[in-house]
């Protein structure tokens, strides 16, 4: 998987550290969740709220939990009831909210979590004159950028550094001057703590211009309200980390703290150099630490872009490197996990050059939509014949990893069918053949996900081990186009530090052994050893992914 980068940024203050809730538990019996998020009747944004929603859901999915979905334009009175926690989701400013929830999300003594927009469709309504007293905080007002940005003034400044267990965690901001573009989200709901018996600011935001501090996470009694919506714009080091965190608190259960490790060698395939798959294995088993190996079954160069303008295709039982570096690798600890059948799609550049670990395979992500006959029967069929490839040469895979991270809906249904567990992010789209055309109205939109912890089930019924930290990746553009960014061991170390404020968070993350190839010149294997050291230095234990 040659794209590393894959931070996806979803377009569209006081330390405290937080204890268990009052009555927390281990938890025996499913928690039953409703997600209500907006979705207006027409316009370019009325999907949004769902895409939210699914993001929400996958979290919630890292528990033994009953999610139901649904728009709150269609909310049924009592519904609540039925539920130990509801959420809503106010994406679209201003957007009516049905009186029978809001009287519904007054009266009940269930949980309910609201995030961001329309709080005040409740707390200023003369309805519901008792907010203030029955919770000990008020909604005051929306605050966004503090002034427009200018080519002078790019950055005004906003509410955009959340501290939570002494971490700063910054909220993405990028202007471009000349177009005028914002790519952020700045906008917060400000509240106030009346009656500190009753509300508690759990977490502060504040403005790194002015050093102004708001709460960002409020609780009050069963009420729990933050300030803006923790999905978009996400990233290892963004507020996200909250929520995965913070969702224990709500939920009600108890979560003993623990910080575990995964790493995985990635896109190996039949041309993979055996010495550095053997140096690889070699430092990890001396460590005692298990590992996972993404493997591309069937390499096929079909343009002959790397083969002097040959077409040239290797049967796994022909890729004599391959299978002696999963010999040696399997022997010290390796686990094998089926990464795509080809990595690449029929002779098409999907984007860069119909290789195998080069392209996507189960997504056009050229022209931003499914492939040509895309189903679940043919995600299948080509899944199937990545799992008889590996066993024709006496191998077995215990996960599945889409190629670059991206598959069609119908492809992650089938993903969920045929595999008990899959090691990825992922992305999420709000409908099963999206219309993803950013000037089509009602268009659908398509989510990336990266997840701090084991789901258990998400919006797919994919279970899924995380990868959060990232790669080694090395700017040789002069060489690979493909490649032309830097990412060091020390930007996965602060991914790493930032992922310890979530309380049974991993470290993960994977690295291409061709970085160890001489003729790069690159310090590969110094600084996959660095991260290894520096992630144990964190306190992280390695565990066998296999066994998760």
């Amino acid at each position: 998987m040659r794209n590393t980068g894959w931070f996806t940024r979803i377009a569209c203050a006081l330390v405290l550290a937080i204890g268990l809730t009052a009555g927390a538990q281990a938890q025996t019996t499913p928690i039953r969740a409703l997600v209500l998020y907006d979705q207006a009747a027409s316009g370019p944004y009325t999907k949004l709220g769902m895409a939210y929603a699914i993001m929400l859901r996958n979290l919630i999915g890292h528990w033994n939990t009953t999610v139901d979905m649904e728009p709150i334009q269609g909310y049924a009175a009592g519904k609540v009831e039925q539920y130990n926690v509801i959420f809503y989701i106010g994406s679209h400013y201003d957007l009516p909210i049905p009186p029978a929830f809001l009287a519904d999300a007054y009266n009940t003594t269930k949980t309910v979590v609201w995030f961001k927009y329309n709080l005040w469709q409740l707390a200023w309504n003369p309805s519901y004159a008792g907010f203030n007293a029955k919770y000990g905080f008020m909604f005051s007002s929306l605050r966004g950028m503090d002034a427009a940005p200018t080519s002078t003034n790019p950055n005004p400044g906003f509410f955009d550094t959340v501290t939570y267990k002494t971490r700063l965690l910054s909220k993405y901001y990028a202007y471009d001057a000349a177009t005028g573009a914002i790519n952020a989200d700045p906008d917060v709901g400000v509240t106030q703590i009346l009656d500190p018996t009753k509300a508690q600011q759990l977490v502060p935001i504040s403005n790194a211009r002015t050093n102004e501090v708001i709460p960002y996470v409020v609780r009050g009694g069963n009420f729990w309200y933050f300030a803006d919506l923790p999905f978009s714009y996400i990233g290892p080091r963004d507020r996200y980390l909250v929520i995965c965190d913070i969702l224990h608190d709500i939920l009600g259960v108890v979560t003993p703290t623990q910080q575990r490790a995964l790493v995985r060698l990635e896109d190996v395939s039949a041309l993979v150099n055996r010495n550095t798959m053997t140096i690889l294995s070699n430092y990890l088993r001396s460590k005692s630490i298990p590992f996972g190996i993404a493997t591309i079954p069937f390499y096929t160069d079909p343009l002959g872009v790397y083969n002097g303008g040959v077409p040239q295709t290797i049967r796994m039982r022909q890729a004599t490197a391959l299978r002696n570096s999963l010999n040696y690798a399997l022997q010290n600890g390796g686990k094998i996990v089926l990464h795509g059948y080809t990595h690449q799609y029929s002779n098409i550049r999907n984007p860069h050059t119909a290789v195998s670990g080069d392209d996507y395979e189960f997504w056009d992500i050229v022209n931003n939509r499914v492939l040509p006959g895309d189903s679940v029967a043919w995600a299948l069929g080509r899944m199937n014949s990545g799992i008889n490839e590996l066993a024709l040469n006496g191998y077995t895979a215990f996960a599945w990893e889409p190629p670059h991270y991206q598959m069609s809906p119908n492809a992650y249904q089938a993903a969920a069918q045929r595999f008990p567990t899959t090691w990825q992010r992922a992305v999420y789209y709000t409908a099963t053949v999206p219309n993803l055309s950013p000037t089509a109205a009602n268009r659908d939109f398509a989510v990336g996900q990266f997840f701090p912890y084991v789901i258990r089930k998400d919006y797919y019924n994919q279970r899924i081990l995380p990868e959060n930290l990232g790669n080694i990746e090395y700017d040789i553009r002069d060489i690979d186009p493909t490649s032309n960014f830097n990412y060091t061991w020390q930007d996965l170390k602060l991914n790493a530090e930032n992922a310890k404020v979530v309380r049974d968070g991993f470290a993960s993350f994977f690295f291409h052994p061709f970085w160890l190839e001489p003729e790069l010149n690159k310090p590969g294997f110094q600084d996959f050893q660095s991260i290894i050291n520096a992630i144990e230095a964190l306190g992280y234990q390695w565990v066998d992914p296999s066994t998760l």
